[in-house]
């Protein structure tokens, strides 16, 4: 009898985990993710446009420059807003309680969650990688996007960490918000300011302080490099470094979650 409950848990986990990751796809394609992906591709069409008629020489390198690193923090962006959302509209209504409560269901649902949120960051990084591509050599446009999904990744991980530990209901939502774009600005800043602590000026406290955030964050300024769409640059050793990066930064969000869901009385 315990051998067949214990064939049976890791089954009912995998049904649930799959009910989840398809609730969180469906929730997401029926609210305004659809219309948001729109705005994104057409406001990029635009804002390339707006460029393209303002350079004088390189017209395609500059919209490259420019666009590229917009095109990632919206992108970001709506993957932590919808993210934070959920989970805290979920918490608010009270509809995972019942899964959590199920043998093998809070591994199962958290998994299930960024299971979908990870085929979420996959649907907002395809307008981009569609643009990127206009303006650089398909190789280098793909490798690109495929760092911007490596980012999405890690923030939609981030961001579920934050909903469980501060969204406690859906006015509650600002501070895990907050704490997930405070995490992706500085996670790709953080070799700007290892560089800048690296000055002979700088007290060797605030150079310790640098390394100490570049070692423990994630390097996500090396994860979608526009001189990649300008020069041609790119690699498969980029494209491993930044995989295995994701892989690694997402595993250990995804335990610290479920060590505070565990932890938790439901």
């Amino acid at each position: 009898m315990t051998a067949r409950r214990s064939i049976l848990v890791p089954a009912a986990g995998l049904r649930i985990g799959r009910v989840v990751a398809a609730d969180t796809v469906r929730e997401a394609l029926r609210g305004r993710l659809p219309w948001l992906l729109v705005a994104l591709l057409l406001g990029g069409l635009a804002v390339s446009g707006f460029i393209g008629a303002l350079a004088l020489t390189d017209t395609r390198a500059t919209q490259a420059a420019l666009l590229a690193p917009l095109l990632r923090c919206a992108a970001a962006a709506i993957v932590a807003v919808f993210t934070v959302a959920s989970i805290s509209r979920e918490a608010h209504d009270k509809q995972a309680e019942m899964l959590l409560a199920l043998p093998a269901g809070r591994a199962a649902w958290l998994l299930g969650r960024l299971a979908g949120f990870a085929v979420l960051a996959v649907l907002v990084a395809l307008p981009a990688g569609l643009l990127a591509a206009w303006h650089a050599a398909p190789a280098q446009a793909a490798l690109w996007t495929l760092g911007v999904l490596g980012e999405l990744w890690i923030v939609a991980a981030f961001a579920t960490f934050c909903a469980l530990g501060l969204a406690t209901g859906a006015g509650h939502a600002a501070p895990a918000l907050c704490a997930t774009l405070g995490f992706y600005l500085l996670a790709r800043v953080a070799g700007i300011l290892q560089a800048l602590a690296q000055d002979a000026a700088s007290p060797r406290l605030v150079a310790l302080a640098a390394d100490g955030i570049a070692v423990l964050l994630p390097r996500l300024d090396t994860f979608a490099r526009t001189e990649w769409l300008l020069y041609g640059t790119g690699g498969v050793a980029d494209a491993a470094t930044l995989l295995g990066q994701a892989v690694i930064y997402v595993v250990l969000l995804a335990a610290a979650s479920l060590v505070d869901l565990q932890r938790r009385e439901y």
